[in-house]
C-alpha cells in the first residue's frame, strides 16, 4: 500500500512541479487529455457513443461500432474501464498533430497500472485517441 501511495505521489509531484514538455502549447496537451477524460468518464458510465467518439477514425475503422468498441475495451482494457484512480503524468509531443499521454491508473482491485496513450489532432482541429498501451507499474508484484 505504501508503495503504490509514494508511486501516486510521486506522479502527481512530477505533474506539479515538472514543466510541460509541450510548452509551447498547453492549449494542445489540455485538449488531448480533456479526450482522454471525456472517454474515461463515458467508459465509467457504460455511455458507448461518447466513448466511442473520442477514438480516431482509424480506431473506429477496426471496431465499427460503439457496442464493438466498449466490448472490446471491457475485455482488454480493464483498468482502464474500470478504474479507482486516473491521474495524468507527463505528455510528449510527437509532431505538430500529436502527443503521447501518460496516465497512472489504479484499477478496481487495486493494481496500478500505466497507461500510454497516443493522441493525435484531427483535420478539424479536434483531438482524438489513437491508440492505448497498457502495463504494470513497475513494482506491482499482483
Amino acid at each position: 500500500m505504501r508503495a503504490r501511495l509514494a508511486l501516486l505521489a510521486g506522479l502527481m509531484a512530477a505533474c506539479l512541479f515538472a514543466s510541460p514538455t509541450l510548452a509551447a502549447d498547453d492549449g494542445a496537451r489540455d485538449a488531448a487529455r480533456a479526450a482522454i477524460s471525456r472517454q474515461a468518464e463515458a467508459l465509467a458510465r457504460d455511455d458507448a457513443e461518447t466513448a466511442y467518439a473520442q477514438a480516431s477514425p482509424a480506431i473506429r475503422d477496426l471496431f465499427p461500432t460503439p457496442e464493438v468498441f466498449i466490448g472490446m475495451v471491457r475485455t482488454n482494457y480493464r483498468p482502464v474501464y474500470r478504474h479507482r484512480s486516473f491521474v495524468f503524468g507527463q505528455a510528449q509531443d510527437r509532431g505538430e498533430t500529436g502527443l503521447s499521454q501518460e496516465v497512472a491508473i489504479q484499477d478496481e482491485y487495486g493494481v496500478d497500472w500505466t497507461a500510454d496513450y497516443t493522441v493525435e489532432r484531427q483535420p478539424d482541429g479536434s483531438w482524438r485517441i489513437t491508440g492505448c498501451r497498457l502495463t504494470k507499474a513497475p513494482g506491482t508484484n499482483t
